[in-house]
């Protein structure tokens, strides 16, 4: 059995790690895009944005219907993040004690 589950728990691992990687691209294309520093109209940079926000967007809509109105500001990605590392602790752990 530890056979199957500790390298399927440190496939869980990585890839929760990428995610994340993926939630800070969001943010940072977002933002890019906000002050106009990349443009939509570019096919490349749309492509791009297009297949990080629908990766991150159905992890972050829930998020953001729970949380209170901050006059612009989305924190949302943020407590993504702090699920997601504490996600990445609760694998390392049960790996830790699988192996």
């Amino acid at each position: 059995m530890d056979v199957i589950v500790g390298p399927a728990l440190g496939l869980i691992y990585h890839l929760i790690g990428l995610y994340t990687w993926v939630v800070i691209i969001a943010v940072i294309m977002s933002w890019l895009i906000a002050f106009n520093v990349i443009n939509l109209s570019n096919q490349f940079v749309r492509m791009i944005y297009d297949v990080v926000t629908r990766l991150t967007e159905p992890l972050l809509a829930p998020i953001r219907r729970f949380m209170p109105d901050l006059g612009g500001v989305d924190i949302s990605p943020v407590l993504l993040i702090l699920l997601l590392w504490f996600a990445k602790d609760v694998i390392a752990r049960l790996a830790m004690r699988i192996g």
